[in-house]
């Protein structure tokens, strides 16, 4: 399999619903929960590339373009854009929709930096 066709095998993608749990004050998503999710998104990718163990490095930026309200959906795409010798970058974009609209937008992007290590918890090539 070449290198491309593993990029997008390892594309993941996951759908939640936004519930009153996981809001804030302003009934929008909460930011710490999203950036949660987005993390967990980029390390299955990050997994799902390679079948190795990673550990995050670095969320390098995260930019929160639009507040997603209760009561919606999103999807969180993860997707590999930069393999190194022993580290990975995962983009992760989400998207919110309406439930009961016809409504899509991005509302949030963010980089993550992942190691790949060994049983030892020492830095590893990527396969």
């Amino acid at each position: 399999m070449t290198q491309q066709e593993r990029i997008q095998k390892a594309e993941t993608h996951v759908f939640k619903a936004v519930f009153p749990h996981t809001t804030n004050h302003y009934d929008t998503l909460f930011g710490g929960t999203a950036m949660q999710w987005m993390d967990e998104i980029a390390f299955i990718t990050a997994t799902r590339y390679s079948r190795q163990r990673f550990v995050t490095v670095s969320s390098d930026k995260i930019d929160f373009k639009k507040a997603i309200p209760h009561g919606t959906i999103v999807e969180l795409i993860g997707s590999v854009k930069h393999i190194g010798r022993s580290s990975m970058q995962v983009l992760v974009e989400v998207y919110v929709e309406n439930m009961y609209e016809e409504y899509r937008e991005k509302a949030i992007k963010g980089s993550f930096t992942f190691v790949a290590i060994d049983e030892h918890k020492k830095t590893i090539p990527i396969r």
